[in-house]
């Protein structure tokens, strides 16, 4: 019976997980006989130590944004040629993860995210790992913790970084796939267009964690006569209290949403998201083609997110300085904005080579034959899938 190792990192939901769930709900349900597993390589090593810097991470994000955005920028992006960052961490891990792959003795291993994904590269390139890997990236950039040598696959957001990866890193390119950031299947896909024109339906996102600001958003949502909101809270019970005490009929307040099945009839029923842009929700934004509006962010990775999706014109930002109602509404009657909005996204979507759930599924299993094989059919552009 064959396995399929998932990495993601960390214990709380974040993107990572989303798209390992994902994919492993696709592979559940659309093969047969292969078991399924997602390991925290830092609670695999040290419960103790993942609360720490779980704990530590979301207060340096919460407290001390400015800094947390300079050292991420710094160590993880715009400085790539400086020496791979937590260069030390390499000496408590590299081992656990080999560990960790004798206990588990994996067919393929996926990694949702750079850390798992540096170390196992280290182990290819030693000699110390032989199982195919692939690399999933959830944000809209690449950052310089990913590992890129030794690693067989690259599941990439857009032509863009492909055509990055193949100048800068060498890679081969048979090894990649444009598939944007992976969604779960059941986000189907959707035409656009307002639904409820009179009093759009706006859904209003503010990550799982509930770090988005949305209450600096109260003032205006309470006087609204313009649309109708749903409020995703998240975990953030103290937001989803405050809500309710508002006790407006125009405004409804929604907690953690853990089925995708759910999140997709709801994005079904709404008009318009206004959310945070990090990775997976925007994707499924994108796959709904919900016109997207950026209320806040949070420091590195979004920030980096954000100017990605502007420079495509796949969202709109919202000026904290004006009313953000007007804004929206400014923008959903321009039909020249939306209209160059619309070809954005078809643009976007075109750019997918392996859009399609069960097209991410064949390669995978594809891998799991453990043999070589010839380009699947949805693959006319590219060369023979090959990896040892």
């Amino acid at each position: 019976m064959k396995k399929v190792l998932f990495l993601p990192l960390f214990r709380m939901q974040s993107g990572h997980h989303q798209v390992a769930e994902a994919l492993m709900d696709l592979l559940k349900k659309h093969t047969n006989g292969v078991i399924l597993k997602k390991v925290d390589l830092l609670s695999y090593t040290n419960n103790s130590l993942e609360k720490m810097i779980t704990a530590g991470y979301l207060k340096w994000i919460r407290y001390a944004p400015e800094t947390y955005n300079l050292a991420y920028k710094n160590l993880f992006y715009v400085n790539s040629k400086k020496e791979r960052p937590f260069k030390w961490s390499q000496l408590i891990f590299l081992k656990k993860m080999e560990q960790l792959i004798d206990e588990e003795n994996p067919d393929l291993i996926v990694c949702t995210h750079g850390f798992p994904s540096q170390l196992l590269s280290q182990l290819k390139l030693k000699g110390k790992c032989n199982v195919p890997i692939i690399n999933v990236y959830t944000d809209f950039f690449i950052n310089n913790v990913w590992g890129s040598k030794g690693i067989d696959f690259h599941f990439i957001p857009s032509q863009k970084l492909k055509e990055k990866l193949l100048s800068k890193n060498q890679i081969p390119k048979h090894s990649m796939m444009v598939t944007g950031i992976p969604v779960h299947e059941e986000i189907t896909k959707k035409a656009g267009g307002l639904k409820n024109t009179d009093r759009p339906k706006v859904l209003i996102s503010g990550g799982n964690s509930g770090l988005g600001g949305i209450l600096n958003l109260a003032g205006e949502l309470k006087k609204s006569t313009n649309f109708d909101y749903f409020v995703l809270c998240g975990n953030n019970k103290k937001l989803f209290d405050e809500i309710k005490t508002w006790d407006l009929a125009h405004i409804k307040p929604l907690p953690y949403i853990s089925s995708r099945s759910e999140m997709n009839d709801l994005y079904e029923e709404v008009d318009v998201i206004v959310t945070k842009p990090g990775g997976v929700t925007i994707s499924e934004a994108l796959r709904k083609r919900l016109p997207i509006f950026v209320h806040s962010m949070l420091p590195g990775q979004e920030e980096i997110n954000l100017q990605y999706l502007k420079d495509n014109k796949l969202v709109f930002e919202i000026n904290r300085k004006f009313s953000f109602e007007k804004q929206m509404l400014n923008i959903l009657k321009d039909h020249k904005k939306m209209d160059q909005w619309d070809k954005s996204i078809e643009t976007y979507q075109k750019e997918m080579e392996l859009e399609n759930p069960e097209e991410m599924v064949g390669i995978m299993k594809l891998i799991l034959n453990l043999k070589q094989v010839n380009k699947p059919s949805y693959l006319t552009n590219q060369s023979k899938v090959i990896y040892s």
